[in-house]
């Protein structure tokens, strides 16, 4: 699993992300916003309170939201979530 160590909520629905192995970048969530749970960011200010989840790792906000971290990495560096999950897997035997 990839730590996210700081996340920082931009305009237009964007989160400056940051993980430990030190890749960092911007994600737009904007294609979420008014999905499901994710409508609850039509109030700019839920949006804006974005925290890392001390316990899960996760990106979360107020009302049980929450992102998990690999498909935020795999996003910003561009790889498949399969993939990434399978380097995982084979570089922890």
């Amino acid at each position: 699993m990839h730590k996210i160590i700081s996340v920082k909520p931009l305009s237009g629905y964007k989160l400056w992300i940051k993980f430990s192995d030190g890749v960092e970048g911007v994600v737009n969530l904007s294609d979420l916003k008014d999905k499901g749970v994710f409508k609850t960011w039509d109030d700019k200010k839920i949006f804006d309170a974005v925290y890392i989840d001390s316990e899960s790792h996760t990106l979360a906000w107020p009302g049980g939201i929450d992102l998990c971290p690999d498909t935020l990495y795999a996003e910003l560096t561009g790889q498949d979530i399969k993939s990434l999950f399978n380097f995982q897997s084979a570089t922890s035997k």
